[in-house]
């Protein structure tokens, strides 16, 4: 690995750290919470993210592995240009028993929306154990039934869609999909934060 860092990959490293915290942010981890899926520790985080101190490539590395990232993709090695691909392999993936997603967009700092996949075995449900939080104020969210039906539930109103079916809603009120079927549904979900108007 080391054989192929440059000079150029130090001077990245030490400028790391607003987008380290940009990162952060944008995956909803603390300090703390960072420190464990790293590895390094929360104060050596948080000079880092303040520009107090420039990580070492070891230190780079666990933090890139703590934010589910290549060093490249931190150090932004692999931005050439304004494009950025997220290989199948590579998507950030969670969820729990009877509900999986994958986030098909990369965590960039200051990214305002966010593509996802999500697939309800027959009887699941979105918003358990292993989701994302609920979705910041002023967030909307538009939910396309790839395959199968859903249930939307939001705001106490229940919304029957089929495969095709485009649904647009405010993302910030309680709400949850489910699947009443007996196969799978595929649900492709864009999430843009804080765009609706008062």
């Amino acid at each position: 690995m080391t054989a192929s860092i440059h000079s150029d990959d130090f001077e990245a490293a030490t400028h790391v750290g607003p987008r380290v915290r940009a990162l952060r942010e944008a995956m909803d981890l603390s300090l703390r919470d960072l420190a464990d899926r790293s590895g390094v520790s929360a104060p050596m985080l948080s000079q880092v993210e303040r520009g107090e101190t420039s990580p070492t490539l070891v230190i780079a590395g666990r933090i890139a592995h703590g934010l589910d990232l290549r060093l490249s993709q931190l150090l932004r090695l692999d931005e050439s240009s304004t494009v950025t691909i997220v290989r199948a392999g590579e998507r950030r993936k969670g969820g729990a028993r009877k509900h999986s997603f994958q986030i098909l967009t990369p965590p960039l700092p200051g990214q305002r929306a966010e593509l996802s996949r999500h697939l309800l075995a027959p009887g699941g449900v979105t918003g358990g154990a292993g989701d994302p939080p609920m979705h910041e104020p002023g967030s909307r969210e538009v939910t396309l039934v790839e395959r199968g039906a859903a249930v939307l539930v939001i705001d106490g109103e229940r919304h029957d869609l089929q495969a095709g079916d485009c649904v647009t809603f405010d993302a910030d009120l309680p709400h949850h999909f489910e699947n009443p079927t007996q196969e799978e549904t595929a649900l492709l979900a864009v999430l843009s934060a804080g765009l609706r108007r008062s």
